[in-house]
């Protein structure tokens, strides 16, 4: 029967969509949708939807069907999830009459939430859906040992929320969901321009600055400050206007999102049985997601909790990867995680 089936791990993301099977991730794509507004039409997914946004006329809009890690709009995001299926169905020519889907789902989304992500999955066609915690799916992606007797510690950082959580034996001793991540942090940069500059910007430009020369750790005065040009329209003349910006300014305005990871993390430790508190200390932090590639942020947690921390390889693809590997485990029954719901 498994001949006819396709099994497809999902991470569905706030802010990208990351679909792999047997072989690796074969989709990253923007979680944005773009629509008519009369009638709700779909006229474009992911990446051509994505360079829609603030730019589209009266008539469309481009919208991200996920909020904070959970769906906020069920129509678009269940075409969403068909759009993608879909298209990697065509890209890998497989024929197959039965799709299985493992879907990433927050560690702090409710029994609502978790039926709403479970319901789109299946009514985008899915023959079977099994939800997975993407605090469990980031570790079993990022390759610590999950299933043994040693605590594992990952914080998965993405665009709608942070994931922390202590693992062993397989399941999740203790877990934490923020709602901070990536979209806050461009939020925290889009304020303080506007407040140092009185320049409206728009979230991509601020996500770009994020990426080029966003940091965790506001750098030293002898240090080599980086620069870049941001383009807006001037609030009080009402005009586009260019200014420029330093990574000192930029890692001041992400102190607080920064602070509010390194809070949860604390918490995490001080909520640690003790026998596990010792292999922390041992393994220490792995850092996962977009979130995680913030430049210095490893330092800085190190540096705050006096444990070691370390990227991911590969931090983007962690959960879709951990995903897909759990779904295999669960299919052959030769593995029993208690991360995941079975439907």
């Amino acid at each position: 029967m498994n001949v006819f089936s396709f099994d497809v791990g999902i991470d569905l993301g706030t802010a990208n969509t990351l679909v792999c099977i047997k072989g690796g991730v074969v989709l990253n794509e923007p979680s944005v949708v773009a629509i008519q507004k009369e009638g709700r039409k779909i006229l474009s997914v992911g990446e051509e939807a994505k360079r829609m946004l603030g730019r589209t006329p009266g008539s469309v809009i481009a919208i991200r069907p996920l909020k904070d890690g959970v769906i906020a709009d069920f129509d678009v995001a269940e075409a969403m999830i068909k759009y993608y299926i879909n298209k990697i169905k065509k890209q890998t020519s497989l024929f197959a009459w039965r799709t299985r889907i493992a879907i990433c789902v927050p560690s702090g989304a409710t029994a609502v939430e978790r039926r709403a992500i479970h319901d789109a999955a299946l009514n985008a066609g899915a023959s079977r859906v099994f939800l997975v915690e993407e605090p469990l799916a980031a570790a079993i992606g990022a390759g610590l040992p999950v299933s043994e007797a040693t605590a594992s510690m990952v914080v998965d950082i993405g665009g709608g929320t942070t994931e922390i959580a202590i693992l062993s034996l397989g399941g999740i001793v203790y877990s934490q969901s923020l709602r901070v991540a990536g979209d806050k942090m461009d939020e925290a940069i889009v304020n303080f321009v506007r407040r140092q500059y009185g320049l409206l910007m728009g979230e991509s430009s601020a996500e770009r600055i994020k990426q080029t020369i966003g940091s965790a750790i506001v750098p030293q005065a002898s240090d080599e400050i980086q620069t870049m040009s941001i383009k807006g329209r001037d609030l009080t003349q009402g005009v586009p206007k260019e200014i420029q910006v330093d990574e000192v300014q930029i890692a001041e305005s992400l102190a607080e999102p920064v602070a509010a990871i390194l809070g949860g993390v604390r918490e995490a430790l001080e909520n640690t049985p003790p026998e596990l508190a010792a292999d922390i200390v041992e393994s220490g932090i792995t850092l996962t997601g977009g979130g995680g590639m913030l430049r210095g942020l490893d330092h800085f947690l190190a540096e705050h909790t006096g444990l070691s921390v370390r990227v991911a390889e590969n931090p983007l693809f962690c959960v879709a990867l951990g995903t897909g590997m759990a779904l295999e485990q669960l299919v052959s029954a030769k593995g029993r995680l208690h991360g995941y719901n079975r439907q």
